[in-house]
């Protein structure tokens, strides 16, 4: 298979924006609000493609829930409320 390069034009808008031509969105698979992701080469050369979504690309943009927590200590307290709660429960019994 040879390869060839074909190239597809757009102009930009007074605010700078480009609408991504109908077969460019095809090929990419893009959808209306996905993201597409600009690679700029060491020779210059900008490349387009479908922003992927990863583990890395999402970190740092959820807040965590709680500070980070001690595991086996959460565990060990879990454990004393839970036998605090089944001693009180035989002396009521």
């Amino acid at each position: 298979m040879g390869d060839q390069v074909r190239e597809i034009s757009a102009t930009t808008t007074q605010r700078n924006q480009v609408t991504i031509p109908a077969e460019v969105r095809r090929l990419l698979g893009l959808k209306p609000r996905d993201k597409v992701a600009f690679t700029i080469e060491d020779d210059g050369e900008v490349r387009l493609a479908a922003a992927s979504f990863s583990l890395e690309s999402a970190y740092g943009s959820v807040k965590p829930v709680a500070d980070s927590i001690d595991l086996d200590q959460a565990v060990h307290d879990a454990k004393d409320d839970k036998a605090e709660q089944t001693a009180r429960e035989l002396a009521e019994a």
